[in-house]
């Protein structure tokens, strides 16, 4: 493969820009295109840390007279430019339908209709594409229950139970092939992308892969950003001296990974063969409870302010899900070499040394949930 010239939409955001540096450091000629949406942008111009090194366009993925010629001069298509929030897209259904699904199904349109020296895509996906994590049943093995119903999280009833036979069940690392339950919006987005993205380079002979993402993090993480990861709501709070909000009991166990493991990843599915039209998770292998994360940036920072434990739950919200590596591990050789420990020692860091980065707008989006009737009263 002769890839050097490379297209990133969403380039000028979180995981996007620091793929955009790792390229540029290995000689690709690489091209960003964004459209500096100011919930993630606030200033509306290019982030201070844009790379001089790459070509910077602003624009949408869904205006075609600005998308063609772009992907018509790479080589590669690494597709980030999306509208990311669970609990945002259960109300603006249009938009995250237009941005996230026409947006790709402009690419793949581009890319069959048009002659392109495109050797390879890579399209953003999500963990949210399963639901529910993979749970182990005592009785009848692995299962894959669907979201908890409504009667359920009002009777603080956290933890998932058996399809089959009722009773409470265990999480287990969910792997690729776990059968797929979209619980919101934005998680159908995800899964349009991918499976039209895989479908199209299939049938087309594009090589593509689509990164399952599990929880980023890491700097330049749109702390102000209420609708960003629990991490980065949480550290934006503790910074202005405010509780972070832990939904349920705390109990729920994810998989955080460095945005550095994360981008060594993509640049191998970006320079290798083996994960070619497959979906593969990118985590850590590590299990820990949001509580745990939150304790373990109040000890970093230094801080005694302790999280408030709501009781309370979210209508879309997953109990568990904690990424199985296995697939990456074997198809790239990946290996996640950070520590939480290190990872959330070099946000913080970044954090403080970075002006206004953490504007605290919680409490308005936890408004908008509330008004929007997504919140369940125990």
């Amino acid at each position: 493969m002769s890839i050097r010239d490379v297209l990133v939409t969403g380039g000028a955001g979180y995981i996007g820009s620091h793929l955009v540096d790792a390229l540029v450091a290995r000689d690709y000629r690489v091209t960003v295109l964004d459209n500096l949406d100011p919930q993630v942008h606030r200033s509306g111009t290019w982030p201070s840390y844009a790379n001089a090194k790459a070509r910077y366009v602003k624009g949408d993925v869904r205006d075609r007279a600005v998308f063609e010629p772009l992907v018509l001069a790479s080589q590669a298509v690494v597709h980030f430019g999306a509208a990311v929030s669970i609990g945002q897209s259960m109300y603006q259904i249009d938009r995250y339908v237009d941005v996230n699904t026409r947006g790709t199904a402009l690419l793949l349109d581009i890319l069959v209709n048009t002659k392109h020296t495109v050797e390879k895509v890579l399209v953003a996906s999500s963990i949210g594409v399963y639901g529910e994590g993979a749970y182990r049943c005592a009785t009848h093995g692995i299962v894959a229950p669907a979201i908890r119903p409504e009667q359920q999280l009002a009777a603080r009833d956290w933890e998932q139970h058996c399809p089959q036979c009722g009773t409470h069940v265990k999480p287990v690392p969910t792997p690729e092939d776990k059968a797929l339950y979209r619980d919101n919006i934005y998680s159908m987005t995800k899964y349009h992308q991918e499976e039209m993205v895989l479908l199209i380079g299939k049938t087309y002979g594009i090589p593509s892969v689509a990164p399952r993402f599990f929880n980023v993090y890491g700097p330049r993480q749109s702390l102000s950003n209420p609708y960003a990861g629990v991490a980065a709501i949480w550290l934006s709070r503790l910074l202005n001296g405010r509780q972070p909000i832990v939904f349920e009991d705390g109990g729920q166990l994810r998989d955080f990974v460095s945005i550095h493991d994360a981008v060594d990843c993509l640049v191998l599915m970006l320079e290798n063969p083996g994960a070619d039209y497959l979906p593969v998770n990118v985590g850590s292998g590590q299990t820990i409870t949001i509580l745990e994360i939150a304790a373990l940036l109040g000890r970093l920072l230094g801080s005694s302010i302790e999280p408030q434990i709501t009781q309370t739950g979210r209508k879309f919200d997953i109990r568990h899900n904690t990424a199985d590596i296995a697939c990456a591990r074997r198809t790239l050789g990946f290996a996640p070499k950070v520590t939480l420990d290190q990872g959330f020692t070099e946000l913080i860091a970044w954090a403080q040394t970075t002006p206004d980065v953490a504007v605290d707008f919680f409490d308005r989006a936890l408004q908008e949930l509330q008004d929007k009737g997504l919140l369940v009263k125990s």
